[in-house]
């Protein structure tokens, strides 16, 4: 994207006139009154030297997206906010004034910072509206970082408070060469009516899965048309700054070779169709054009593609002409050796051991009720239970009782009332059940079908799930005939990878608040949760640690679990099989029922949080702190 740099003389931007409190701020939700805000900026891109300081300001403005002009808030009057270019083993400062609505800090994703400047409520008085705070940034580790929110994090980062920093290596070679550099934020936003969909003051929402947009956002907009010259190698850097959505994006007509990913390159550069990113996690791949035309780049899974952006390659030849160099897959020798130490730990019981589990409590409503699955409503049981699809606990439902005139049995409805016969009072009858396998199957309690077994259903129920479906068979059709031939029934998460790629449970997810919904992190060999997590390390330290992300929740799915500042780790293994391309981390994508191992690599002293990176599981408390002595 063509971004401008800043001019030699920084100029602050201008003042917002404060809008009038709106009926929904009267609810206790944040403001959406874009009136007398100013009009979003394009984000600029600024070189830092060594010593330097520079001024960021959080405020609400105005921006379009698409057909909606809604509020949001941005650093600078960007979203993003200014991209920060530096050079590795500097040190800047960051001059932050919070003129937003709420207080706020800003955590520096992934850099190894001294402690008082992580940017979180335990390493610094949170700025209220109208305060200020200077933060002192050093610069150790080459690669791609970013900035967003520490306190509310589900707010500030669907509102549009994200930037990059990029870390320019001090050895020249340490990339491979390249015409050009693009920077690319990969988010999504939920708007309804024309505007973001509203935040209560005083709860996080979206609990359960995180908020999904239905609205996806490049670099900022809803949409990005880009231009190359032939044979151009692009280098292209990507963040996921979404609060839940993994990404997977690739270039349906260009040829990508991954080069790094969080915190530098990677142990061995490949060529690529696809790169995954969960949420805060960044990828960086280099980019060939070699075909003149039309490229998309995309968002890929299993059920949908979504196009992002568009590259217009010229027949123009680039210059210099760098794809012979393309051809080249370097093996980087300094992460080489990192394989070599983590040998000594392959066969190394774990130091520490944390789980991710989930615990919902949803209540139980009046009358009779079944079991249902959010994620799959055709999944239903008379007993409590978990999904055979994916594992999620099943939830109580009500089941309506018809109702029916004892002198005119041809009379049924599922309202109260009088018999249009007679009108006599009509009376409730009890829920017939049937099988889902023989619809001909209709008793008054729910027995067992006497031709294949299956426990009866409600017959409301099943009616509705046979509608729904035609001629398909239910899921728990599906499970019935997988129980008879004796497999364990659902592989839903095998095909998807273990990842929730989108929000099949609006309606459940969007009332799962921290009242109802109980995110954990457990340590397996104390049984501390979240907070009471007591972990103590020194400098130095090398620490196995085992991510569990278990099956036996009321909830499975996946969790992007992030180290703060305290140092950075390898991926070791998953599942038992070593990480075959190893790359510096700070962030790591935990899958439904997968095992992790990480050696965390102590650098740095303080006080430190580790914590999943969906930022409503993350706001519901799915995080701990731990400490580290000199």
């Amino acid at each position: 994207m063509n971004t401008p740099t800043r001019e030699k003389a920084r100029r602050r931007p201008i003042m917002s006139s404060p809008s009038d409190h709106t009926e929904s701020e009267n609810r206790g939700n944040f403001p959406t009154d874009i009136r007398d805000l100013p009009e979003s900026q394009p984000s600029e891109i600024v070189s830092l030297a060594n010593g330097e300081e520079f001024d960021l300001r959080i405020a609400p403005m105005v921006k379009r997206l698409g057909d909606a002009t809604v509020r949001m808030l941005a650093y600078n009057g960007s979203v993003p906010g200014p991209t920060m270019r530096v050079q590795q083993g500097s040190e800047v400062v960051i001059n932050v004034t919070n003129e937003a609505d709420t207080e706020a800090t800003v955590h520096w994703h992934g850099l190894r910072l001294e402690n008082a400047y992580d940017g979180t409520h335990e390493t610094q008085t949170p700025m209220q509206v109208g305060q200020s705070f200077s933060y002192r940034l050093q610069f150790h580790d080459p690669g791609l970082y970013w900035y967003h929110p520490h306190i509310r994090e589900d707010y500030g980062q669907e509102m549009g408070l994200y930037g990059n920093i990029v870390v320019v290596p001090s050895d020249p070679d340490y990339w491979p060469p390249v015409n050009r550099e693009e920077l690319i934020t990969l988010d999504d936003v939920l708007l309804e009516n024309g505007q973001i969909a509203s935040f209560s003051r005083t709860e996080t929402t979206y609990v359960a899965m995180g908020r999904f947009g239905n609205t996806m956002l490049i670099s900022g907009d809803v949409a990005a048309e880009l231009s190359a010259d032939l044979g151009e190698v692009v280098r292209f850097y990507f963040t996921n700054t979404a609060n839940t959505r993994v990404f997977n994006v690739g270039f349906d007509m260009a040829r990508m070779k991954l080069v790094g990913g969080d915190s530098g390159r990677v142990e061995q550069e490949a060529f690529v169709t696809e790169v995954m990113l969960a949420p805060s996690e960044r990828i960086v791949v280099d980019v060939l054009f070699d075909q003149p035309g039309m490229v998309t780049l995309e968002h890929r899974h299993p059920e949908r593609t979504y196009p992002l952006a568009s590259v217009t390659v010229r027949e123009t030849p680039a210059e210099p002409e760098l794809s012979k160099q393309f051809e080249v897959l370097r093996t980087n020798a300094d992460m080489t050796a990192e394989r070599d130490r983590l040998d000594r730990y392959r066969d190394v019981a774990p130091d520490k051991t944390l789980a991710f589990v989930a615990e919902m409590d949803m209540g139980v409503p009046d009358g009779p009720i079944v079991y249902s699955c959010p994620m799959h409503t055709e999944v239903i049981s008379v007993d409590e239970g978990t999904c055979p699809n994916c594992g999620m606990k099943l939830l109580a439902i009500s089941v309506a009782l018809t109702y029916t005139c004892p002198m005119h049995s041809e009379v049924i409805t599922a309202d109260q009332g009088r018999c249009p016969h007679c009108g006599m009072k009509l009376v409730a009858v009890a829920a017939t059940y049937t099988c889902p396998m023989h619809p001909d199957v209709v008793s008054d309690s729910p027995d067992r079908c006497p031709h294949c077994g299956m426990k009866l259903m409600p017959s409301q129920l099943v009616n509705e799930a046979q509608e729904h479906h035609g001629d398909e068979p239910t899921h728990a059709q599906h499970h019935a005939t997988d129980q008879q031939h004796g497999h364990a029934g659902g592989d839903n998460h095998d095909a998807t990878g273990g990842i929730e790629w989108e929000d099949d449970m609006v309606d459940v997810n969007r009332i799962t608040t921290p009242a109802n919904m109980r995110w954990k992190l457990v340590d397996r060999s104390t049984g501390g949760e979240n907070h009471a997590i007591d972990w103590h390390f020194k400098v130095g330290d090398q620490v196995k640690i085992r991510l569990v992300n278990e099956m036996d929740s009321d909830h499975p799915m996946h969790h992007p679990f992030h180290i703060h500042g305290a140092g950075r780790f390898l991926v070791m293994s998953r599942d038992d099989t070593v990480e075959p391309n190893l790359v510096w981390k700070d962030t790591v994508l935990v899958r439904t029922g997968e095992t992790v191992d990480i050696l965390l690599d102590v650098t740095n002293p303080g006080l430190w949080m580790a914590h999943c990176h969906i930022a409503e599981h993350h706001e519901s408390g799915m995080m701990f702190s731990f400490s580290v002595d000199p």
